[in-house]
């Protein structure tokens, strides 16, 4: 597939599809005519790596951690980073405290969508349809 349709399919701007590039995140093919080819399997990845980089992870420990995104999940650790242990484990915590946080918003937009529907049950057909 193109760069225009991974956009769309993993919502990736192209601009950052190329700097995963440029970083070794992602690696397309290239066709004879120059034009960037992406597998399918690289659809997966980019989400992966997108919620990496949106929980704060750098590119430089993504990298690292690539061969453990894929299937079959191996795992690497020859050059490994010293500090990447301690990195993840932060960002880990700092991921969890986000999950928590996202999970009491959610409850309160349910109990929230409850309360009006209840109070207006002509409305429940309109949240519905969202």
């Amino acid at each position: 597939m193109r760069i225009g349709e991974l956009e769309k399919l993993t919502d990736t701007p192209a601009r950052s599809l190329r700097y995963y590039e440029q970083q070794g995140l992602i690696t397309p093919r290239r066709l004879d005519n120059g034009y960037r080819e992406y597998d399918d399997y690289l659809v997966d990845r980019v989400i992966q790596i997108r919620g990496l980089i949106d929980s704060g992870i750098p590119t430089r420990i993504i990298k690292q951690m690539l061969p453990c995104l894929g299937k079959p999940r191996t795992i690497v650790v020859e050059d490994a980073d010293p500090e990447l242990l301690v990195v993840l484990a932060r960002e880990r915590d700092r991921m969890d405290r986000r999950i928590d946080c996202l999970t009491r918003n959610r409850e309160a937009i349910d109990a929230y969508m409850q309360a009006v529907t209840e109070a207006s049950p002509e409305r429940t057909a309109a949240v519905g349809a969202l």
